[in-house]
């Protein structure tokens, strides 16, 4: 069993699509199941097909968010040091390369989203960032070979 860290926000978030799923989601295809049971032959009811499978696909949705809930820590950004790079830190880079200066949020795969600043610890310059501190420099190994980022600032 791998343990994902979440913050407050991504495991609400993650509970709250869970139950979606549960009382709104799981009584739909409910409803198209039984709408093609009532349209005749099921051996040749594509719509029946289809809603069985679609049925399929949810439960096996909702069973792999529970275990991911199940199995998750959630994370208090106070408690995190901003000494070093950790999971939920806020890390101000440089690019050696262009001297562009970015800003990201390392978070697990399931709160990354790059359009807010949010990378996964997991991603390769995620990776690299972690157990970094103020002054060091990451080498992220891309198809195109290595970037180099300064690590500027370190946030809670």
């Amino acid at each position: 069993m791998e343990i994902t860290y979440l913050t407050q926000e991504g495991y609400d978030k993650l509970k709250q699509e869970l139950d979606q799923m549960k009382s709104y989601e799981r009584i739909e295809i409910a409803k198209q199941i039984a709408e093609a049971r009532e349209k005749g032959d099921l051996s040749e009811n594509a719509e029946y097909d289809a809603a069985k499978d679609a049925q399929g696909l949810l439960e096996l949705k909702i069973s792999k968010l529970e275990t991911l809930l199940t199995n998750c820590r959630v994370l208090d950004v106070s408690n995190i040091d901003s000494d070093t790079v950790y999971i939920l830190s806020k890390v101000r880079l440089k690019n050696l390369q262009t001297n562009k200066e970015l800003m990201y949020q390392l978070v697990s795969e399931q709160e990354a989203d790059l359009k807010t600043g949010r990378i996964s610890v997991k991603s390769p310059v995620g990776n690299s960032l972690l157990g970094k501190k103020v002054g060091e420099v990451a080498e992220v190994k891309v198809p195109a070979g290595i970037i180099k980022f300064e690590i500027l600032e370190i946030e809670r």
